[in-house]
């Protein structure tokens, strides 16, 4: 039976999430429900299923969404043929992107700007890669790991830039600008890293918790790639670690073989999951429970106009 938790600090929502949630529970207050989301606002059912109870419609197209109604982009960032399509269809539209993917896309436009071909290092499906990929689609080529950096072959070798996804994991990040670099060594990239300073930050708490324990518990979606990307992180640093998106995802089996259990959450995970999963194992006989703070987490972004 397990004798510890460790509790990584920072976890679970950043200041983008922070912001989106609230732009989209501000929007139902000002307009009243419906307020329609295009795409899931941050990726965590349990937010999303709780905006649903308020009045928010989710949805994947902002065809789907009946003319004239208000809109919110999600967390994630939107091309811009998705700004072009809600207003041809007169959308309020309020956009929740988060400020760090913001950036993103602005370094892509300045790249595109300069008649570079531009890499971007993400996951090809992904809703951020597909709104960055929009900034300048016949000038993207979009490179998911190493492997593919290295064999990429392109017209312009000399006129190259990268940007990158902001959840990645910073050692697959920097696995795959070196690769670039090796291949393209005059290719240029932003002035600043792209991965977000929360991916960051719960990255470096993971992995030091992961020296520490038997077993490391991320709280979050499937199809969070913060959240992916820190499970990979705790296995990389000698832990077994699992996604669990709530207490009814821990295997007894994986309780079992443990002695001390590591628990983090991923930037769109709302705290009272982490501790719904606390719970369970506390009320197995784990009375032992440590935080183990690796940074301090001061940073909010301001709401748009149109919400503040």
């Amino acid at each position: 039976m397990p004798k510890k938790i460790l509790v990584a600090a920072p976890r679970g929502f950043c200041a983008g999430v922070d912001r989106a949630v609230e732009i989209v529970e501000k929007a139902l207050v000002k307009h009243g429900p419906p307020v329609y989301v295009r795409k899931q606002i941050v990726h965590n059912m349990h937010v999303v299923q709780g905006l649903e109870a308020k009045g928010a419609i989710f949805v994947d197209s902002e065809e789907e969404i009946p003319e004239g109604s208000v809109c919110v982009l999600s967390a994630h960032g939107s091309a811009p043929t998705v700004y072009a399509n809600a207003r041809k269809r007169n959308l309020t539209l309020i956009d929740a992107t988060c400020p760090l993917v913001t950036k993103v896309h602005v370094e892509a436009q300045r790249f595109s700007k300069q008649g570079k071909t531009i890499v971007l290092i993400g996951h090809n499906g992904h809703e951020e890669v597909d709104g960055t990929f929009g900034q300048a689609p016949d000038r993207t080529i979009v490179v998911q790991d190493a492997r593919e950096a290295a064999a990429l072959e392109v017209s312009d070798p000399e006129n190259l830039a990268f940007v990158s996804q902001t959840t990645l994991s910073v050692d697959e990040s920097q696995i795959v600008v070196g690769a670039l670099r090796k291949r393209f060594p005059l290719i240029v990239g932003p002035t600043k890293d792209d991965i977000c300073y929360a991916s960051q930050n719960r990255q470096v708490a993971v992995r030091k918790i992961a020296g520490m324990a038997d077993l490391v518990l991320v709280v979050g979606s499937l199809n969070s790639s913060n959240s992916n990307r820190m499970v990979e992180v705790a296995r990389e640093a000698g832990a077994e670690s699992y996604l669990v998106e709530n207490e009814s995802g821990v295997d007894q089996e994986w309780i079992a073989r443990a002695q001390t259990i590591g628990i983090s959450s991923g930037a769109s995970t709302p705290e009272v999951l982490v501790d719904r999963v606390i719970d369970h194992l506390a009320n197995q006989g784990i009375v032992e429970i440590e935080e183990v703070r690796v940074a301090t987490e001061d940073i909010r972004f301001p709401l748009p106009a149109s919400v503040s």
